[in-house]
């Protein structure tokens, strides 16, 4: 029997070119990925890079109105949650259906920061609610959240934190496919019940009204178009943090665990650990979405974290095709850009039209509308390889002749 280790070889992945044996002796160099994605030249994706960032940071604001541009930096705050997703879910096959948890707790502190802010400006000693409520001492867990450092660490820090924890331990005892995405709805509905119960968190209301921005109004118009450019940037980095990890060495593990776990296993390596890792970049760009969408819509309550929310998360990244890079921010915007618009025209007949076309894309296309770039491509490359076939033939038969 020929004992393999790790370091002489790769996890075995299925590739375009073939399968790669555990006993080949040597590293896949294929250019294509486990998804059958071709490799880029890199101009191609600095040229897409440089569209987008003239689109999102000089065409939409010279062309929306402020409150469709205010409405776009929303749609960004969902897009964000989307990047995550479709790397834990399309390149690591976790269905998760839970990531409102991040996207609340992002939100929430970003929240409490903000109202400790409108608090001392005022010269109070508690937030408006609380006074409402007839609390007149601030409760003892809100205090660090009037350092804006504490709270961009608990933003940055605790979602990836308590994700990568969580999924450690549900990983390594082999929960996967429907349980571990029960599991994680579970958390959802668990968290919404909770704040609904915290008075000092705003109940069923939340926490809403604000007036400041780290020191700036945040109703005056230009400091809009300000936080319109935060919120961009933000979803641009977390698109490159994200094809970082798709395209690095990472990626392929990742793909390859969520195709043959258990070959990766033999191989040496984790799975558990690469899944938790996957996990946690989740929660890390779902936090960062929930903490711009507070300032961005002015609210955040139970109701945009729980069950609902985090399945519509998920309904953007199928219908933009959930193993693709920009598949899931296309889908997010898409979806939340279809919902706006038909509902405020259709606003009964809206939720059933997006179930349909919810039902449509997973029945007819379950790689997305993505996917249809993506057969085209392949024909076209298929095309010219059998082009390029026939005139090597001809060639060789009139040197023959």
């Amino acid at each position: 029997m020929t004992v393999t280790n790790r370091a002489d070889h790769a996890p075995a992945t299925q590739h375009a070119t073939g399968d790669v044996s555990p006993d080949s002796g040597h590293k896949d160099q294929s250019p294509m990925t486990s998804d059958a994605t071709p490799a880029r030249p890199r101009w191609i994706f600095l040229a897409g890079l440089a569209v987008a960032a003239v689109l999102v940071f000089i065409v939409a604001p010279l062309v929306l109105p402020p409150f469709r541009l205010n409405l776009l930096a929303k749609f960004f705050c969902y897009a964000m949650v989307a990047t995550g997703i479709g790397l834990a879910w399309g390149r690591g096959g976790m269905l998760t259906l839970g990531q409102g948890v991040y996207f609340g707790i992002g939100a929430y502190a970003m929240a409490m920061f903000l109202k400790l802010s409108d608090t001392a400006d005022q010269g109070a000693e508690v937030p408006e609610f609380m006074t409402l409520a007839g609390r007149d001492a601030l409760p003892g867990y809100w205090e660090p959240f009037a350092n804006p450092v504490f709270t961009v660490a608990v933003i940055l820090v605790l979602p990836p934190l308590a994700a990568f924890g969580f999924g450690y331990l549900v990983f390594h005892r082999k929960v996967k496919g429907a349980y571990f995405a029960i599991l994680s709805q579970a958390l959802a509905a668990a968290a919404a019940i909770f704040l609904v119960s915290q008075a000092t968190l705003g109940g069923s209301n939340g926490l809403n009204q604000f007036r400041g921005f780290f020191g700036y109004v945040i109703y005056d118009p230009a400091n809009r178009v300000a936080l319109y450019m935060l919120t961009g940037a933000a979803l641009i980095g977390c698109v490159l943090l994200v094809r970082q990890l798709m395209y690095s060495r990472f990626g392929e593990l990742l793909v390859a665990v969520r195709d043959q776990e258990e070959r990766v296993r033999f191989l040496g390596y984790d799975p558990a650990l690469i899944k938790a890792t996957a996990y946690a970049v989740a929660a890390l760009t779902a936090s960062v979405g929930g903490a711009l969408f507070v300032p961005v819509v002015g609210i955040i309550s139970p109701s945009s974290i729980g069950i609902a929310p985090s399945i519509a998360f998920l309904i953007g990244v199928a219908i933009g095709g959930r193993t693709t890079l920009l598949g899931p921010v296309l889908g997010a915007i898409g979806v939340a850009w279809a919902q706006t618009t038909f509902s405020e025209a259709y606003p009964s007949q809206w939720t059933y039209l997006q179930g349909l076309l919810f039902i449509v894309v997973v029945g007819f296309l379950p790689g997305g509308l993505a996917s249809l770039l993506i057969a085209r491509r392949r024909r076209a490359r298929a095309a010219d390889a059998g082009s390029a076939g026939d005139t090597a033939i001809t060639s060789a038969k009139e040197t023959s002749s």
